[in-house]
Order: C-alpha cells, then sequence, then structure tokens
C-alpha cells in the first residue's frame, strides 16, 4: 500500500486529487499510476484505470487473474467494473469512500449478480495516511479559494 500512497501524493503534487494505484504479481510491482484526470482531460484517467492498462500491456493480456490491485481510496463504479473486467484476483484499498465508492458504498458493483467476476477484497490498510492525504488536499484547496480576491 505504501507504493499505492506514494502514487497519491505525486497525484497531489501535480494538483491531481491523491489517489494511487500499483498493481502486483508474483510480490512484483508491474504497473502504478496516480490520478491525472485533470492533466489528460480524461474523466476517466483514476489511477486504476492507468494502472489496470499499464499492467496489462506489461504482460500482455487483458486477463490480469494472478494480479492483486492496490488502491488509497475505494474504487467508484467505473473503476470496480474494470477491476471486474480485468479479472484482478484480489482488491486492497485504504480508505471507505461513502460519496463516490463502488464496491462498499453506492452502486456496490461487486455485489450484482450480473457481475463478471468477484476479487478478494481487503480494506483497511493505510487507512489514517490515505484519509489524511485527501483530507488535508481538499482543505488547502479550500483555503487557497478562499483567499482569492475578485475585484
Amino acid at each position: 500500500m505504501q507504493a499505492a500512497l506514494d502514487q497519491a501524493r505525486a497525484a497531489a503534487a501535480r494538483g491531481e486529487v491523491p489517489i494511487g494505484a500499483v498493481i502486483v504479481i508474483d510480490d512484483e510491482i508491474v504497473a502504478g499510476a496516480g490520478n491525472e484526470t485533470r492533466g489528460r482531460h480524461d474523466p476517466t484517467a483514476h489511477a486504476e484505470l492507468l494502472a489496470i492498462r499499464a499492467a496489462a500491456a506489461h504482460v500482455g493480456s487483458e486477463r490480469l487473474l494472478s494480479a492483486d490491485i492496490y488502491v488509497t481510496l475505494e474504487p467508484c463504479a467505473m473503476c470496480a467494473g474494470a477491476i471486474s473486467h480485468a479479472r484482478l484476483r484480489r482488491l486492497y484499498f485504504a480508505a471507505d469512500d461513502p460519496k463516490g465508492g463502488g464496491v462498499h458504498s453506492g452502486a456496490r458493483v461487486f455485489s450484482h449478480g450480473t457481475c463478471h467476476h468477484r476479487p478478494d477484497i481487503y480494506t483497511g490498510i493505510g487507512e489514517r495516511e490515505a484519509a489524511d492525504l485527501l483530507k488535508s488536499f481538499f482543505q488547502d484547496r479550500r483555503s487557497k479559494s478562499r483567499s482569492l480576491k475578485f475585484f
């Protein structure tokens, strides 16, 4: 999870929402990414999707059957769907996202009968650090917007 948190910190440094993801196969990180939605002008450039794309290219297959994904925040419905389609073996995520999550919150993608694949799910690893990173990022954003003066 530490590598995913590093990806999240790098995303924050770029002005992106600090969410990071890494994909591991046989105890080796094969892909990692942080959010890039702003930088790419792409609403689908979530950390999970970028990491899945890179891992699939790395292994030369759209199926990541022996891969595990570590994410700093509960994946949204779009990312949960991609995790299912990629057939990732395990999902580890740090913090729940009651507002936008798609695993334990909101859409609960993996609980639907039409879900293609359900990974094993583990939560709470690095939760405090991930939550603090997000909280401070948004507090900083709010304080900067309050300090702007319009004439």
